[in-house]
């Protein structure tokens, strides 16, 4: 996949891009979060994303990650606006166990859906797929089999949409992480019948 057509929203001050992987660094207090429970919104994680008005594919992205402090995350990001997004994600949480999850931001109102995994886990592939307005979020430890995470509807999310990469600290840390093998397919999630 060439990375030319990637757009900053929030550029990170320590990143690199290269002919195979994307880099970026962490900054403390950085993170998505609109509202829901904690009453507190957060709207400045580094977003590296393309557009696209196609309406039916699907997005492929591995995610490495030293993660080590509680809440720093990276993975996949729907961004359209800082009340419209969607991500998936690992957030580290203690020694023993972090949390495999997503968020889905619908007109300022995020959700988090969640299971805890071991702490141990330094790597995952996500899988972004579109059907018009549907989306459905899945991860894989190997690439290979994908496991769904969640089905959604974005209420703004028809027409041209941006969608890529991201990564943050909600407190007061900092960490690698690295993607590789991101590619656009068509759309691996196939109609119900």
């Amino acid at each position: 996949m060439k990375f030319d057509n990637l757009m900053w929203i929030r550029e990170p001050e320590k990143y690199t891009i290269d002919e195979d992987k994307i880099v970026i660094f962490t900054e403390p207090g950085t993170d998505l979060w609109q509202r829901t429970y904690y009453g507190f919104q957060n709207d400045n994680a580094p977003v590296l994303q393309m557009e696209t008005e196609q309406q039916y594919f699907s997005f492929i992205v591995k995610t490495e990650f030293d993660s080590k402090h509680r809440f720093d995350q990276c993975g996949i990001v729907m961004y359209l606006d800082s009340e419209n997004w969607l991500k998936a994600s690992i957030e580290y949480e203690n020694e023993k166990y972090q949390r495999l999850g997503s968020v889905v931001t619908n007109h300022g109102y995020s959700d988090w859906a969640t299971v805890d995994i071991d702490a141990s886990i330094k790597s995952m592939w996500y899988r972004f797929s579109r059907r018009e307005s549907d989306y459905c979020l899945e991860c894989s430890e190997d690439g290979m089999n994908f496991r769904q995470m969640r089905i959604c509807h974005m209420l703004e999310g028809k027409n041209k949409i941006r969608f890529g990469i991201y990564a943050c600290s909600p407190e007061n840390s900092s960490f690698k992480s690295v993607f590789t093998h991101m590619e656009i397919t068509e759309c691996k999630w196939k109609a119900h019948e």
